[in-house]
């Protein structure tokens, strides 16, 4: 029984489009309360609430359909994602829950796998697996409810982006365009497999020794999603070398040979872009679902020696992608 068979979308590809969902929040009246210092207004990675003036919570859920057959990895990539939204906010994952439902003809064994996976991850970022719930459903989905901690005043918001600041990002993109690739022959399922069982938990550490001005991790709404609620809600111009972007191997082949997602087509449609003369394979590539993907970090430009210094020492990927201006708006040019 392969797992993506049960499935009708799969990892971040399947959210909501972003589109949808700021409709479905339009004239939410998001709860008030001094203490909390990320909600939704401005929404960002995970939610963060000060406990006093050393502590504050950093609290995410994320879960979603199988996007690869091997159960294991299927719980790492999922733990993995949820995971990042807390490193995203500059926190430290300490506790996890399972979100888990499975249909009940599933092998037990196959279940088992998806935890196991799951825990080992969790217990790589520094924190206890301790409990979830589950339930009975024809596709399965897996992820987890995290908390972690971070200082009040070292969160990360994605709104806070200025110009001058120089843009990175510390995955190469391409997830889905790999694993759509693998199925024609054309990719490495192994390639995307493995930057999907890579937490940002040392390219956090490094980022912050340095300090960023905005980070938010790069999931479901790909690229130029990101970067255009970063710019948005900072209230600046962000611009994009597309020959700077770093690829999987594997993703620009697929991107030339046709292969796309629903997801793409849905970032298309949210994030509104200014593209010049950019390759196609690239484009397709810039709007691509990442599926526990990089961090993508805003710093001021003279930082930006001592972050490229640190990643290299550390040997963790790192690729200067673009800079802030003044302006508003998206460009890939």
């Amino acid at each position: 029984m392969k797992l993506t068979d049960l499935a009708t979308a799969g990892g971040c590809a399947a959210k909501y489009s972003a589109a949808r969902l700021q409709e479905l929040l339009r004239g939410f009246v998001p709860a008030e309360a001094e203490n909390l210092l990320v909600g939704l207004d401005p929404a960002d990675d995970a939610a963060v609430y000060k406990l006093d003036d050393e502590r504050a919570i950093v609290f995410t859920i994320d879960f979603f359909p199988p996007i690869v057959d091997d159960p294991y990895d299927f719980g790492a990539i999922a733990a993995t994602n949820a995971l990042n939204d807390v490193f995203a906010m500059g926190g430290v994952p300490l506790l996890a829950l399972s979100v888990a439902a499975f249909p009940e003809e599933l092998p037990l064994d196959v279940v088992r796998a998806v935890f196991d996976g799951a825990e080992a991850q969790v217990r790589e970022a520094g924190a206890l697996l301790a409990g979830g719930h589950t339930i009975r459903d024809a596709e399965p989905k897996y992820g987890l409810a995290v908390v972690g901690t971070a200082h009040p005043d070292a969160i990360w918001p994605k709104s806070s982006a200025r110009p001058g600041d120089a843009l990175y990002l510390t995955k190469p993109l391409g997830t889905a365009l790999v694993l759509g690739g693998a199925k024609r022959g054309i990719a490495d399922l192994a390639e995307a497999t493995r930057w999907m069982t890579t937490l940002n938990r040392d390219a956090a550490e490094l980022v912050r020794k340095v300090g960023p001005s905005a980070v938010t991790d790069v999931t479901g709404f790909g690229l130029l999603g990101h970067v255009h609620e970063m710019a948005t809600r900072s209230g600046v111009r962000i611009e994009l070398d597309a020959g700077c972007l770093p690829a999987m191997d594997g993703a620009l082949d697929a991107a030339r040979a046709g292969v796309s997602t629903a997801g793409t087509r849905a970032n298309r449609e949210y994030a509104q872009v200014e593209i010049g003369d950019v390759d196609p394979e690239l484009v397709e590539l810039a709007y691509d679902p990442q599926t526990a993907g990089g961090l993508l970090v805003a710093l001021p430009r003279e930082k930006g020696m001592a972050l490229e210094a640190e990643f290299a020492r550390a040997d963790v990927f790192l690729a200067r992608v673009g800079e802030v201006a003044q302006g508003d708006g998206v460009a890939l040019a």
